[in-house]
């Protein structure tokens, strides 16, 4: 790997930070960190909005948008300026202060979820050694902002949207935090970087990345079920499913502070996105050893955009759950196999430690997992029976 290319921002940063006066170097250093964060994600977001609409239109058999810049990627920019000149309406009866932080409630959290992540190598803003706990706080916190634009909205559907979403992200986080404790019983370190760095190594040219396992391919799948569920997405989007409560927590809410609520949206799904990345694909390392040679910021960010890809595809072709079935799923099928799957990573752990031979490990985890896999589906399946769709006459 070309040392100059992957080490660029870090070069860059200790260049700049070096050329200040020593008093002002730390304020340098944090602000070097915060701004490329404040700028790159959001703009992600800003072209993932034009993305998914367009990718959406052509899943639908339709156009997406067309006429705001070249092939209409400048959508987003004309969407932002509505939104920042839009008349912010608030109810009479609102709280009007709890009504204006909630929106920033929401976004400040989820951008301080960022702090933690490994981009690339020695590019991590914070290397906490609770890192994984760190990012779990504070993505419970953004439960508060929900309750706060429900509840100050004084509206009742507004109240119910947020119960509802609150309900959601509660019965979702355990199968999340439970999923992602697999890793961290393998690897034994809360720590972000060093869970990356233990998945480093080759062989036969393969990655040692968690997926490849049976217990980690497991959690993966969970994990990406969960957070698509945390991040309100399809189709797990009841709180602001039209045909349910009008659109959720935020029916009281125009102009931007109703873009910041989108803002928010997006962001916690790219954070939790990046954290999924690093816990089961890698992080910033290569698939395969002879591409090691591709910097290693640029295989997180690579890595990110096929999920986000991935979201877009699931938003465009799977259909919105009911409210039982969406609940259900939660607790009477994911988190009894996010228990189990736990089990499973112990039992890896031990096996290897006896230097049984990665196939049958697979073979005997993998086992163990699709036995009770099946008996949960069967049993859910015939709780939720199939579903009908009747048409108006």
């Amino acid at each position: 790997m070309d040392d100059s290319l992957d080490q660029i921002f870090v070069t860059l940063k200790h260049t700049v930070v070096g050329l200040c006066p020593e008093c002002i170097q730390p304020l340098v250093s944090i602000l070097l960190s915060i701004v490329p964060i404040v700028a790159v994600f959001p703009l992600i977001f800003a072209l993932t909005t034009v993305v998914e609409r367009k990718g959406l239109g052509r899943i639908q058999n339709r156009l997406g948008p067309n006429r705001v810049g070249p092939f209409g990627f400048l959508q987003f920019a004309a969407d932002g300026i509505k939104s920042l000149i839009k008349e912010d309406i608030v109810p009479r009866a609102a709280d009007k202060l709890v009504h204006f932080l909630a929106p920033i409630s929401l976004v400040v959290p989820v951008l301080l979820l960022y702090s933690v992540l490994p981009y690339g190598r020695n590019m991590v803003p914070i290397d906490l050694d609770a890192g994984v706990l760190f990012f779990f706080a504070l993505g419970a916190s953004t439960e508060l902002s929900l309750f706060m634009a429900g509840w100050s909205s004084r509206n009742k559907y507004s109240l119910l949207g947020a119960m509802r979403s609150i309900a959601q992200m509660v019965s979702y986080e355990m199968p999340l935090v439970l999923s992602s404790l697999s890793v961290v019983m393998i690897v034994g370190s809360l720590s972000l970087p060093k869970i990356v760095e233990a998945q480093m190594g080759h062989t036969a040219g393969i990655a040692h990345w968690f997926v490849f396992t049976p217990w980690g391919l497991a959690g993966f799948l969970l994990f990406l079920v969960a957070s698509l569920a945390e991040a309100n997405r399809s189709p797990f989007d009841l709180p602001e499913a039209e045909s349910e409560i009008i659109a959720g927590y935020f029916v009281e809410y125009s102009g931007f502070k109703f873009a910041l609520f989108f803002l928010g949206e997006y962001l916690g799904l790219f954070a939790m996105a990046g954290l999924g990345i690093t816990l089961f694909l890698g992080g910033w390392t290569a698939p395969l050893a002879c591409l090691d040679f591709v910097p290693s910021w640029a295989w997180f960010f690579l890595k990110l955009f096929a999920m986000i890809a991935l979201f877009i595809w699931i938003r465009g072709t799977v259909p919105r759950l009911r409210a039982d079935q969406l609940m259900g799923l939660a607790w009477k099928f994911m988190l009894p196999m996010a228990l189990i799957n736990l089990l499973v990573a112990g039992l890896w752990h031990f096996m290897r430690v006896a230097e049984w031979p990665f196939g049958v490990r697979w073979v005997v985890c993998g086992f163990i997992l699709v036995i009770p896999y099946a008996v949960f589906s069967w049993v859910f399946a015939a709780k939720v029976g199939k579903r009908t769709y009747r048409y108006a006459n």
